[in-house]
């Protein structure tokens, strides 16, 4: 009977399951309870964390500094790194400075420690450390990113001439937490073929969602990372191209809104520049629908140079893909930018720097058909790009081969110039291109200023025609239109 009336008793917690669970714990800071205080009794100096499930949800703990790595035996330091890694995986609110000072410090410290811990080891990380390594940088830069404020903000920064951009409160952690993963993914000591289940699909498209960080220096730290872990990482390649493509064809045809498409792209260049040959289709396919409609969007400027250098890259590579390059342009020349223009124009001269002689007879009748139009612009920077062509001597030496046809397509417009633009620069310009024609094919020059003349004596002549029509049909309007005096009495109206 006494016995089942003890057994009824509520027992307590004994001493030995207290210090299991206290040895089982891996991180070296406390949570407390609903009451605010911690398990080790310290409610002085807590620390105000945000949740990763939640931004209105918080959490209280005492964050205390762990010891150093210099401090501890050989053996132990294995078991440190990992609880200084869970440590970090903690993150603070940033856009109050005020809050949490003493906790950043310890944190920015701490991640300082792993740093220098991941560049002196010399034996290879197991699963258990790249996974905790893994999580520890999930947890701290994948986030969302701060949406604009006005729709055309991105527009405007894009359109300013310094190179200011906004800076991410929280960067100095970042950075930290950046560099670490960059030393982690280019160490000799990490297993590619182990780390690969944890730098996955997942992984890299969240990285990828970061290139539109409107902080550059974040844009930066990412597009080196990303290209280790393209070399690294060969079982990630083929995807890595396709997740890139799909967010310039979200850029291209959709918002035209994107923060890194230059970085990007520079990650790209370097990838084409390893292309093997003969270039496979899926990589004329990237140039063909990915790479000539980036000429599109209104913020070209900001991805331009980078741009130029991959589409360069092909055709170096393969010189028969001049010709679609060059038609792709003319495709996407702008009509009311001026500005885009002038980049098309230098554009054009870098492409046919690598163009060989025998593609450029297949695109050069369509391609000066655009520059004539670009030499008669009223914008004098256009039309001076335009003559500023034939200051490459590459380009001089191939309209000069092909001059019986490309001296009638532009004879007329470099008339025009001379005797009618506004600007003496342009009509200066205009005489020494006139000029190489003139030396290098005389009779041909002759030819095409005759012809030129005798369509401007039929145009004029047609002009003529048209207004004496025009006076003869006004002359039969206006003698239709005359008033005619009817009497009253008159029975029928004569006939005029």
């Amino acid at each position: 009977m006494i016995k089942q009336i003890l057994n009824k008793l509520p027992r307590k917690s004994s001493s030995k399951s207290f210090h299991n669970d206290e040895r089982n714990s891996e991180i070296d800071f406390a949570v407390v309870n609903s009451t605010g205080v911690g398990v080790n009794g310290d409610s002085d100096k807590p620390a105000k964390l945000s949740s990763s499930k939640s931004n209105t949800e918080s959490v209280i703990v005492s964050y205390e500094a762990l010891p150093s790595f210099r401090v501890v035996s050989s053996s132990e330091k294995h078991n440190l790194f990992i609880r200084k890694l869970n440590m970090c995986c903690v993150v603070f609110d940033f856009n109050d400075p005020s809050t949490n000072v003493k906790e950043k410090d310890v944190k920015k410290q701490t991640l300082l420690e792993l740093v220098d811990y991941i560049s002196s080891v010399t034996s290879k990380f197991n699963e258990v450390t790249i996974q905790e390594i893994t999580k520890m940088v999930a947890a701290n830069l994948f986030r969302s990113l701060p949406k604009m404020n006005q729709e055309n903000k991105l527009l405007d920064a894009y359109d300013q001439e310094d190179d200011e951009f906004s800076m991410d409160p929280s960067w100095p952690h970042l950075q930290i937490v950046y560099e670490l993963l960059l030393r982690f993914v280019a160490s000799p000591e990490t297993n590619s073929k182990l780390t690969k289940r944890y730098i996955d699909h997942s992984f890299v498209l969240k990285l990828l969602d970061l290139f539109d960080s409107e902080d550059q220096r974040e844009r930066e730290y990412l597009k080196t990372i990303l290209h280790r872990i393209y070399g690294k990482f060969m079982v990630h390649r083929p995807f890595i191209r396709k997740a890139i493509n799909n967010i310039f064809y979200h850029f291209i045809f959709e918002t035209e809104k994107h923060n890194g498409i230059a970085q990007l792209l520079e990650v790209l260049g370097s990838i084409i520049n390893g292309f093997a040959l003969p270039l496979k289709d899926e990589h004329k396919s990237f140039l063909v629908h990915v790479l000539i409609p980036l000429h599109k969007p209104r913020i070209l400027s900001m991805y331009h140079q980078q741009l130029v250098y991959c589409v360069c890259q092909f055709v170096e590579k393969d010189c028969k893909l001049a010709d679609t390059v060059f038609r792709g342009l003319l495709k996407y020349w702008p009509v009311t930018s001026s500005s885009k223009e002038v980049m098309f124009l230098s554009e054009v001269e870098e492409l046919l720097e690598v163009t060989q002689a025998a593609e450029f007879e297949t695109f050069m009748a369509p391609l000066f058909r655009q520059i004539g139009q670009c030499l008669n612009s009223s914008h004098f920077q256009v039309a001076e790009r335009a003559l500023f062509l034939w200051n490459n001597e590459h380009i001089r030496n191939l309209t000069t081969q092909n001059r019986k046809v490309i001296l009638p397509i532009i004879f007329a417009p470099l008339e025009k110039n001379t005797r009618d633009h506004w600007n003496q620069a342009v009509q200066s310009l205009t005489l020494n291109v006139r000029k190489i024609f003139s030396d290098a094919d005389q009779p041909t020059f002759q030819d095409c200023q005759a012809r030129f003349q005798e369509d401007e004596t039929k145009e004029i002549e047609s002009i003529t025609k048209r207004q004496s029509t025009w006076i003869r049909l006004d002359a039969m309007a206006a003698k239709k239109t005359e008033p005619i005096v009817v009497s009253r009495w008159a029975t029928t109206v004569p006939q005029s």
